[in-house]
């Protein structure tokens, strides 16, 4: 599968110190066949909160629409 950052995605990770190779990483563990607008929730290491990463799957196309660290009130 392909992976496409949205300009949204772009200027969100630069923002938030979060690298295009960890949103990789995350992406390559989750099983994301289904079509449609996906949330995922991980723990990455080196962040206080979890990263939360919302794509929107189409075809073979992964396109990522944002990415951010959930607030101090949230858990997974």
């Amino acid at each position: 599968m392909k992976i496409k950052f949205s300009r949204h995605a772009k200027r969100r990770a630069k923002l938030y110190n979060i690298s295009e190779s960890i949103i990789s990483e995350v992406l390559e563990n989750k099983d994301l066949s289904g079509q449609g607008i996906h949330e995922v929730l991980e723990n990455v290491e080196g962040f206080k909160y979890p990263l939360k990463i919302v794509i929107a799957v189409e075809n073979d196309i992964i396109t990522i629409v944002t990415s951010y660290p959930l607030k101090k009130g949230r858990k997974i």
